[in-house]
């Protein structure tokens, strides 16, 4: 079995892992780790939860170990963008880990912070700056920092980052980078906008793969529930009082529907916080800290806020709104089971939404087993309500009338009978239950 010292690794770097949790390298890091040290440009194509920080944090590292001397007074040596906050705070987390005991320099920017501290803590340089694009290009126009002699641009999570809009963000920031520097891509997908950008920015680039678009943790244990979607808050109340004291991530498509959904939440007694595009940056560090220290039981989030969250204790995911981009759904169940822990993910799917259901099992190259209330009929799915309509209805409210009897043919505790159908109307989609299936939202968080 390949270790880290078989991958060349410079002593102080070994050493430094010997305090951590990692032990042996992961497939994409005994990929990827001798190609960088090499000086090589690399793509790299793996699921979140693989170890993709390490696998270019810790050869760059390696390389920068060598050079011996401070950088000058703004300069950057190795910059690492990243799409959000909390993935930035992430990687920033692991390099410092990774370069206790050396002389090697991390350094984080991003928005919602102080501009000022940031400048001040640029002025005196930097080995590594990891940032998001927006405030990075914010001091590049004040000129507290400098990228000419930056030899390492490192695009994580870059499917993402397309899917953000950084784009444009990034034309700016590589037009400050010398041609001359390796390149380094990692995403969890790769369309053709990502082939593209790779095209453009990486030369001759190395390409590794692991783990397939699609393929999600194999210990993660996977289920659909089919519910009208004016249903859905009372079948998550019936699934987190199941698991009591056990931390549950709920993902919903619009930011306003998962605040609503949160506050539900937290009237009918769950412990529970929201994290998405709304909240300030200072409200969604608080709330992460308090879901990581466990004062808080279930956090409800967007995809873009959630994006980067690594917290073993999660142990179920809630696909409240199945998502509308179907690599998505892969990213959402791959926040639990994570340091080979056990978890659960379970997908809500309204009969607008089977459309997202059949696009995800695709991916997946399988059926996602259900476990409750059976596939919607045709006609249903035709006559449900399509995004815009039966706007400005509010969800139960405590103390409110139960859900509507379980559809025709399913037993008591979810079951479905074989080839039972649901029968009957669907209820209308309520705002604060989530949003409107179906409604394609690729800038949300």
């Amino acid at each position: 079995m390949t270790s880290f010292a078989d991958l060349g690794l410079s002593p102080k770097l070994l050493k430094a892992l010997e305090k951590t949790s990692l032990k042996q390298p992961t497939p994409i890091q005994v990929q990827a780790i001798p190609h960088i040290m090499k000086g090589a440009d690399l793509m790299g194509l793996a699921q979140t939860g693989t170890g993709k920080t390490a696998a270019f944090g810790l050869p760059l590292l390696h390389r920068l170990l060598d050079i011996g001397h401070p950088p000058g007074p703004k300069h950057v040596r190795a910059l690492i963008l990243a799409p959000t906050r909390e993935l930035t705070t992430q990687i920033r987390d692991n390099l410092e880990t990774f370069t206790k005991g050396t002389a090697v320099k991390v350094t984080m920017v991003v928005g919602g912070a102080s501009l000022f501290k940031q400048a001040q803590a640029l002025s005196r340089g930097t080995d590594v700056l990891v940032a998001t694009p927006g405030r990075l290009i914010d001091l590049l126009e004040r000129g507290d920092v400098s990228l000419e002699k930056c030899g390492y641009l490192v695009l994580d999570e870059a499917d993402h980052m397309l899917d953000m809009g950084f784009i444009h963000s990034l034309r700016k920031i590589a037009r400050h980078i010398p041609l001359k520097r390796q390149t380094l891509l990692f995403s969890a997908t790769m369309p053709r906008d990502i082939e593209e950008i790779a095209d453009t920015y990486l030369r001759n680039p190395v390409r590794v793969q692991v783990a397939p678009p699609g393929k999600p943790v194999e210990r993660i244990v996977q289920g659909v529930h089919f519910i009208p979607n004016g249903d859905k808050a009372r079948l998550l109340e019936d699934y987190l009082k199941k698991h009591p004291g056990e931390q549950a991530l709920v993902f919903g498509r619009t930011k306003h529907g998962s605040e609503k959904l949160a506050k539900l939440l937290a009237s009918w007694g769950f412990r529970v916080g929201s994290i998405h595009g709304n909240k300030s940056q200072n409200q969604r560090d608080r709330t992460l800290t308090e879901f990581r220290t466990g004062e808080l039981d279930v956090l409800v989030a967007t995809d873009v806020a959630a994006r980067g969250i690594d917290i073993p204790t999660v142990r179920h995911v809630y696909n409240y709104d199945l998502p509308n981009v179907p690599e998505n759904y892969v990213h959402r169940i791959g926040r639990t089971a994570r340091a080979g822990a056990q978890g659960t993910a379970v997908a809500f799917c309204a009969p607008a939404e089977m459309v997202e259901l059949q696009a995800i099992e695709k991916l997946l190259k399988k059926p996602i087993p259900v476990i409750g209330g059976a596939p919607w009929a045709a006609e249903i799915v035709a006559a449900a309500p399509r995004p815009g309509q039966n706007r400005g209805q509010r969800p139960q409210r405590s103390g409110g009338p139960k859900p509507a009897a379980k559809p025709q043919g399913q037993r008591p505790g979810g079951k479905p009978v074989a080839g039972a159908r649901p029968q009957g109307g669907q209820a209308s989609p309520r705002r604060g239950s989530g949003g409107k299936p179906g409604q394609p939202h690729r800038r949300q968080g």
